[in-house]
């Protein structure tokens, strides 16, 4: 499957992914993933950043209000389609620009950093999509971005209960057999059966690799590894969303934050 293939399949997945995540169904990015992101983010105010896969906008806005002079990219219309209505609602100064992860329409060095917010892992060529990363950064410039995990984001997985019912543990499978467009259908677990059944589930794309193969390609694309996390929901976060509790048993994201190396002739 190709860029633009998987493109359409984000679009169709669009209105139903915008609903349903503005009516605070995503918890896992709410309560988990994007705080632990924003935690990790070095200080942004007064650089140009790009948001890179930036859906209906709604961490791109998160970033403009930190200061940052912000453009969202998605190969998605329908997804730009409500980031620019919200931008009217509400201007912050972000310019969405559609386009494709491995064809970046922007000149090189073009920007202070990049984030991808649980983008990456949906495109194809990720090695490609890095080496354009690369080139539109400044020098030393930085990418952060998560992914859903590699090591727990397996083919086989299964949850574990005890004898009470508990959720104890996963079972996990088919670590190195990578992935290359197989699609996955399901729906945000948080949102009532009645407003799922209002949207056909999501279909997205599945491109994986193993963590030494992201980190290796991070090295090849010309980055140095400056942090690394695994988000936790702590004891006030599971009071908040009690529902995040599974991600206590394994980690189910990564976060990644490397810098383009300056090269000293």
């Amino acid at each position: 499957m190709n860029h633009l293939q998987t493109g359409k399949l984000w679009n169709d997945n669009a209105d139903a992914w915008t609903a349903m995540a503005r009516a605070g169904y995503d918890i896992y990015r709410d309560c988990l993933n994007t705080p632990a992101f924003l935690a990790m983010l070095s200080d942004v105010a007064g650089l140009t950043g790009l948001d890179l896969g930036c859906g209906e906008g709604h961490n791109t806005r998160l970033l403009a209000r930190r200061g940052a002079a912000m453009t969202g990219l998605d190969i998605a219309g329908r997804f730009l389609h409500h980031a620019r209505a919200e931008e009217t609602r509400a201007p912050l100064g972000v310019r969405y620009v559609q386009g494709s992860g491995l064809e970046l329409p922007f000149a090189s060095a073009s920007f202070d950093f990049i984030t991808a917010f649980m983008s990456l892992m949906d495109m194809p060529e990720t090695a490609r999509v890095l080496a354009e990363a690369h080139r539109v950064l400044k020098p030393g410039g930085f990418l952060q971005f998560s992914i859903t995990h590699p090591c727990t984001d397996t083919p086989i997985r299964r949850k574990v209960k005890d004898e009470q019912g508990r959720e104890i543990a996963f079972v996990l499978g088919g670590y190195f057999l990578r992935q290359a467009g197989q699609i996955d259908e399901w729906s945000f677990s948080s949102a009532p059966a009645a407003v799922r059944a209002q949207w056909a589930p999501f279909r997205v794309p599945r491109y994986t690799h193993a963590l030494s193969q992201w980190l290796n390609m991070l090295i090849d694309a010309g980055f140095s590894i400056e942090r690394i996390g695994e988000p936790y929901p702590d004891d006030e976060t599971l009071e908040r969303c009690p529902d995040t509790s599974d991600a206590r048993i394994m980690p189910y994201f990564l976060q990644i934050r490397v810098k383009k190396r300056i090269i000293n002739d």
